[in-house]
């Protein structure tokens, strides 16, 4: 226990899942792999995922972050996160002669695809997300014109479309499944020929940790989420378990935890964004232990088995 701090008689209850989606295992093997095969410096376009632990640890192997292509020396290799990019800094890379590994997402990927296919069919779209976002800035990218962005029930109101006949939507992979399903239902309210697309954009593993949260939420007084500032999937559960009554606090680090969050609990919930690795977890886990806690149990949930493959020129490289 630590010095001067009160000891907790408390119970650790740890979601499932948690912690690292297929997606983002694919993309820092990818950094990983690049370093092994190419050496040092390795460029990245932004974070490969917003996880500070995360890129810390790549950046002490040798990869460099940057936030455009233009820090980047021409000839070199170069990573495009896992959030994905415009078709404008593709042409980018291709004209500078830069190597490109590209460790988007494929779900974010099947949403470019979607608006692909939109467009061509001479639909104007509808992207539900946060401004700023690198995945949307992506995702916008994909179209030079006929793409509008919504951020809440509120924006939908303010729209100005084209033609409502004409009209489709696409949604970051990352948002809230029920606030998005409420701009959904505006946006359907609205424009009641308003096309979807085939299957949810919300992704697998954000379902999947928001479901969890909410399993273990009637079970816990406070909840600890294990993720960046800037991770939207983090920031999501964490807004979760506030909404449902709970309250909620985002880490990154176990220095973070503040004593005065958990004091006089019995039932402590954590969980871990799709960004954070279970180390980290873990870490936070034993910050709680040296706290008090007294025990860690695991709840029932969702056994995640998805794999998406390397690139080629890296499937081959061991790490």
């Amino acid at each position: 226990m630590l010095d001067n701090q009160p000891a907790l008689d408390a119970e650790i209850l740890l979601a499932q899942p948690r912690g690292f989606c297929a997606g983002v295992d694919r993309a820092i093997e990818i950094v990983e792999r690049a370093l092994e095969r190419f050496g040092s410096p390795i460029y990245v376009r932004h974070e490969i995922v917003h996880n500070a632990y995360v890129v810390e640890n790549l950046r002490q192997k040798g990869a460099v972050f940057v936030d455009e292509l233009d820090e980047v020396p021409s000839g070199s290799t170069v990573i495009f996160s896992a959030h994905g990019v415009s078709k404008e800094v593709r042409a980018d890379a291709v004209e500078r002669g830069l190597t490109v590994f590209d460790a988007t997402c494929p779900l974010v990927t099947k949403v470019h695809v979607e608006v692909g296919k939109m467009r061509a069919e001479g639909c104007e779209i509808i992207m539900i997300g946060h401004r700023g976002h690198p995945e949307v800035e992506g995702t916008m990218g994909q179209s030079e014109h006929g793409m509008l962005l919504v951020e809440s029930v509120e924006d939908v109101g303010r729209l100005e479309v084209k033609d409502p006949a004409q009209l489709a939507y696409v949604t970051q992979t990352t948002l809230s499944v029920d606030e998005t399903a409420e701009i959904v239902n505006a946006l359907k309210a609205r424009f009641p020929e308003i096309r979807e697309p085939k299957k949810q954009d919300i992704c697998y593993a954000t379902q999947n940790r928001q479901d969890a949260v909410k399993f273990m939420v009637p079970q816990v007084e406070v909840v600890i989420v294990v993720g960046s500032p800037n991770s939207s999937n983090s920031n999501r559960l964490r807004e979760l378990a506030d909404r449902l009554g709970v309250p909620a606090y985002m880490v990154d680090d176990p220095a973070q935890l503040q004593p005065e969050w958990v004091a006089g609990k019995r039932r402590i919930g954590l969980t871990a964004g799709a960004s954070a690795p279970e180390a980290l977890a873990q870490a936070i886990v034993e910050r709680l232990r040296a706290l008090g806690a007294r025990s860690v149990r695991a709840l029932d949930g969702v056994e995640e088995n998805m794999s998406f493959p390397l690139p080629r020129g890296l499937a081959s490289v061991s790490v």
